[in-house]
């Protein structure tokens, strides 16, 4: 604990004395809020007369605030001004961006989904027996047929 009139004046220090100084200080200094931010949480309106208030609040190193601004007396209504004329026309704008494609028809989807299967139709069956276990020649043929088929499909 941190004691203002340690040491005293002229007098011989002694370590250990001196430690709980420097840890008391330490300790003063670590328990002071330090600010990263703030944030203003809320407005209120206050009633026409009432003095404006402020709340504050320090959070996890937060500043939050919490205004009370009181309403200002009615004003005067003003005139009603006359219609204006009719102003000159305006140059014309440029072109707009592309809108979004329509619709689709279920005719047309349905037409579009009825040709995708003949996509495969090339790529022949690979028609072939698998021993047991497997030869390093028919894990190839596999293989090729499929990446067949994957050319195929792409569009």
């Amino acid at each position: 604990m941190y004691d203002p009139a340690y040491p005293a004046t002229n007098a011989l220090i002694e370590s250990a004395p001196m430690r709980g100084q420097f840890n008391g200080l330490k300790d003063l200094i670590d328990a002071i809020q330090t600010i990263n931010a703030a944030i203003v949480d809320g407005t209120n309106t206050l009633p026409t007369g009432t003095p404006a208030q402020v709340t504050l609040e320090v959070a996890d190193g937060t500043l939050h605030f919490i205004f009370g601004i009181p309403t200002g007396p009615q004003g005067e209504t003003g005139s009603s001004g006359s219609d204006g004329g009719q102003g000159q026309q305006g140059i014309q704008g440029e072109q707009g961006l592309p809108g979004a494609p329509g619709e689709v028809s279920l005719q047309q989807l349905t037409d579009a989904i009825a040709t995708t299967s003949s996509n495969s139709n090339n790529v022949a069956t690979l028609g072939m027996t698998v021993s047991d276990p497997p030869t390093q020649s028919e894990v190839q043929q596999i293989a090729n047929k499929i990446d067949e088929l994957i050319v195929m499909l792409r569009r």
